[in-house]
């Protein structure tokens, strides 16, 4: 249980990171990171970090695929590590 509690935490330190440094691009107009990866990553146990990421830097929160597909994923990340 720990070691997933700490891989789910490594991947949302990481998804909440790319978070921000996607909103500093967006606002500098520099290149973004696709959003692509962004739900691959929060696929991958980031879900939390991503979603805490996009209100506190207040980031692709009026984008419905964000605000539907994050909490969606934070949900099946909860039930799959209460599940294994």
């Amino acid at each position: 249980m720990f070691v997933k509690c700490m891989y789910i935490l490594c991947m949302s330190v990481i998804a909440f990171s790319m978070m921000g440094l996607d909103k500093r691009k967006a606002v500098k107009k520099q290149w973004r990171t696709p959003e692509s990866t962004l739900f691959l990553v929060s696929a991958a146990g980031g879900a939390i970090g991503t979603w805490i990421g996009m209100y506190v830097f207040h980031h692709k929160t009026h984008k419905n695929k964000f605000k539907i597909g994050i909490p969606l994923l934070v949900a099946i990340t909860s039930y799959a590590i209460w599940l294994i």
